[in-house]
């Protein structure tokens, strides 16, 4: 079980899902992906499968739509799993709270956040800051 956990911990891997955002923060954690920010010297990689990543990245306040999409990903993912929510309406709803179609935030859904990175948008250094601290959380250096 050590090995597994310093693998996860030296390489983690990130799963971006938007479930409705003005695509603001999408552009803003495409970013921090980018080698200006360079977040791959961390170990980090985005991955496309929910199977394989270890950090869920959410952007955007939960629709009714993607409400089920987003339950669906978060249990696919193996524990130990960490979400992250990106911005404003990821995190409350923000200008769209109280709308008939909004759900609200991550945690509204999901009943947990690990790591809430707010702005509107939230600029690539506060994501990256917020990535390691869940890479931190990974290599139990600070627990909750």
């Amino acid at each position: 079980m050590g090995l597994l956990r310093w693998a996860r911990a030296v390489s983690p891997w990130i799963l971006h899902f938007n479930t409705g955002a003005c695509n603001a923060c999408d552009i803003e954690v495409v970013a921090a992906l980018t080698p200006r920010f360079d977040v791959e010297r961390f170990g980090a990689l985005k991955v496309g499968s929910p199977r394989h990543a270890d950090i869920l990245v959410v952007t955007g306040p939960v629709t009714r739509e993607s409400e089920p999409r987003l339950r669906r990903l978060y249990e696919q993912m193996p524990e130990p799993k960490l979400v992250m929510a990106v911005g404003t309406c990821a995190i409350s709803g923000g200008v769209f709270a109280g709308c008939y179609n909004v759900r609200g935030g991550v945690i509204n859904v999901l009943g947990k956040a690990d790591m809430m990175v707010p702005g509107c948008p939230p600029r690539p250094e506060a994501i990256l800051e917020g990535l390691i601290k869940l890479v931190e959380r990974l290599r139990g250096i600070k627990k909750r």
